[in-house]
């Protein structure tokens, strides 16, 4: 007979609900499993909140959503094999969708496709204090905390799950005088509307996805100007007039920001679009992850299982850099899910042949050249995850839709979102776009899915 296993899941947002998603599938009866998530809802950063800096709770603010967000990837690179967005609308949308219907579709697959409710597994407004492993019972003594009464708890599990996410603790860089300007300055963790900056002149600092989105959402809602600072590269895209680059800032004095190649401009405001630390302080040191963005962080056996400390018991989802997101958090629920039940074939067990399979990924992402590579280093990944799990063969093709989303980038970076794909599970084709998304103030669910 199994030994009874308790598993601790931390966060119920895309990652998290994943993992519940599987442990309610295998229904394993030697398995109980409990998630404790610090608000009251689920799937983290899909839901907006007005609320910056800390919650009602004095929480630091987990999610950075923002109005107006609609997806920077296809759906089709995103979508559940056994869960089509055609499953959830009834009928064929366009592929890059408005965040209200995403986070629609993501609820859906939880409620409709689930053996049962999985919210039962689920202790709101619960924040997670600390972890910490105990070598002489080969378990994890958990300390939460329940944020409405204040009392505290430890309870004991045999597995941790992290899955936090890395989109939740802002880096900000400093600047020669930036104490100096007068407007104001956010982190994008902390941007909610771009309409805020309608008539402005904005900086933003930095060359990547929220770089990219914040600039053009801004410039939408009626931006005067948006300049972009890089550190390495620019971005290069074909930017629509009233966007520029200019390499990263030297020196601010007043309103005035002074860059590396000598140059000079005024803003209004600046938004530090510089990503995000990996960051786990509820965890003991040598539990802990450190790292920087990256596709593959090194110590984790198949980007999930942590080698360092904890028997082999303590699990971390979503820590990758993402071009799949969904898709590969469903895939990693699913590894973790059968490696904690013993269900997985051929498992692997000694300690050493794990650290030198990561290592393998560690040095072949070291070596990747250019998001091409990238795209097909991560669908490589979704594969080495499935094997043996029952997970569809399928999902590793969804990076062709990503290539030809980075060509559609480079084409036009405005347009991009108006293309069109064709599911690979459900075969549907993409419904044009009503609006040009550069054209489209409305992203509700209704006016969305209206044609």
């Amino acid at each position: 007979m199994a030994s009874k296993r308790k598993v601790c899941i931390i966060g119920a947002g895309p990652c998290g609900t994943s993992a519940l998603f599987h442990f309610d599938q295998i229904s394993d009866s030697a398995t109980e499993v409990v998630c404790y998530e610090k608000s009251d809802t689920w799937l983290g950063l899909w839901n907006f909140t007005w609320m910056t800096g800390t919650d009602e709770f004095g929480e630091p603010c987990h999610g950075g959503m923002y109005k107006h967000l609609w997806s920077n990837g296809p759906k089709e690179g995103l979508e559940y094999p056994y869960y089509t967005f055609t499953d959830h609308f009834g009928k064929a949308i366009p592929s890059f969708l408005p965040r209200p219907a995403m986070r629609d579709y993501l609820e859906g697959r939880l409620v409709k496709k689930s053996k049962s409710d999985i919210k039962r597994f689920i202790k709101w407004n619960t924040a997670v204090r600390y972890v910490r492993y105990n070598k002489k019972s080969d378990d994890f003594t958990v300390t939460t905390e329940n944020l409405k009464t204040g009392q505290t708890f430890d309870t004991n599990f045999t597995h941790v799950i992290v899955a936090v996410g890395i989109f939740n603790t802002p880096d900000k860089p400093y600047f020669e005088g930036i104490e100096t300007f007068p407007g104001r300055i956010i982190h994008s963790h902390d941007f909610r509307d771009a309409t805020q900056f309608k008539g402005q002149r904005v900086l933003v600092v930095g060359a990547k996805y929220s770089a990219e989105d914040i600039a053009l959402q801004c410039l939408k809602f009626g931006a005067t100007s948006i300049v972009t600072s890089y550190r390495s590269s620019p971005m290069n895209f074909k930017w629509p007039v009233g966007i520029e680059e200019r390499p990263l800032v030297k020196k601010i004095q007043g309103k005035v920001v002074h860059f590396l190649d000598g140059s000079s401009t005024e803003v209004d405001s600046i938004i530090l679009s510089t990503g995000y630390k990996y960051k786990f302080p509820f965890l003991e040191d040598n539990l802990r992850l450190s790292s920087s963005r990256t596709l593959y962080p090194a110590g984790l056996y198949k980007g999930s299982l942590w080698l360092q400390e904890g028997n082999k018991k303590l699990f971390y989802m979503g820590v990758q850099d993402q071009f799949f997101s969904f898709t590969m958090f469903d895939a990693q629920g699913l590894w973790i899910c059968r490696y904690i039940t013993d269900t997985l074939p051929n498992k692997l067990t000694n300690c050493e042949e794990m650290k030198k399979e990561a290592q393998k990924w560690v040095q072949r992402c070291r070596g990747l050249k250019g998001i091409n590579e990238q795209i097909d280093f991560q669908a490589d990944f979704i594969k080495d995850l499935s094997y043996g799990t029952g997970y569809s063969p399928d999902a590793p093709k969804a990076n062709k839709f990503f290539h030809k989303w980075d060509s559609d980038k480079k084409a036009n970076i405005v347009s991009y979102r108006d293309q069109q794909f064709t599911s690979l599970y459900s075969g549907t084709e993409t419904a044009p776009c009503t609006k040009p998304w550069f054209q489209n103030f409305d992203d509700s669910i209704s006016q969305f899915i209206k044609r």
